[in-house]
């Protein structure tokens, strides 16, 4: 069985679709390869860009290699913080990293999973490719439920304007 592509809310910047269990987010930033995996790889540069508009995020631990943590602490006023965390699963610079993305839920407990980033060099420009394996179109429900493609396209437009200063 072929699964479905289904549009999630992309923009003129950014694609989102999912296929099967899959949530895929695909943007080009006018970057190089190297400037943008930067940007995802050292934890003084995540900061800068990382998260919604009017939160602030604090890398508390980010060990990019296989086996290490990473945890961030999004803050941001009217809301308690989230801290996001996981493990990286594989790392092959520049090109891409899987980690697990988990995040804990009141009442829910902890939600998440396994995540891949791709990144491509096309002419000078960076197309980074990231999907959530969620493992089924229900969790993707559940996930766009809370906000999600949002809090994304406004953390990848961040991204975008940091690239833009260099």
């Amino acid at each position: 069985m072929i699964a479905t592509r289904i549009d999630r809310g992309s923009t003129d910047t950014t694609t989102i679709y999912s296929e099967g269990g899959d949530l895929v987010f695909e943007r080009t930033f006018d970057a190089p390869l190297e400037l943008v995996w930067q940007a995802f790889t050292d934890p003084a540069t995540v900061p800068l860009w990382w998260g919604q508009r009017g939160s602030f995020t604090t890398v508390e631990e980010m060990d990019v290699r296989v086996g290490g943590a990473w945890r961030y602490r999004s803050s941001k006023a009217g809301r308690d913080d989230v801290t996001f965390f996981g493990k990286y699963l594989e790392i092959d610079p520049p090109r891409g990293y899987r980690w697990t993305f988990l995040f804990e839920v009141d009442g829910l407990g902890v939600q998440g999973g396994p995540e891949s980033f791709m990144f491509e060099e096309i002419d000078g420009r960076t197309k980074v490719t990231g999907t959530s394996h969620m493992g089924a179109p229900e969790a993707i429900d559940g996930a766009l439920a809370t906000g999600m493609v949002g809090g994304a396209i406004e953390t990848w437009d961040r991204l975008a304007a940091l690239l833009e200063q260099g």
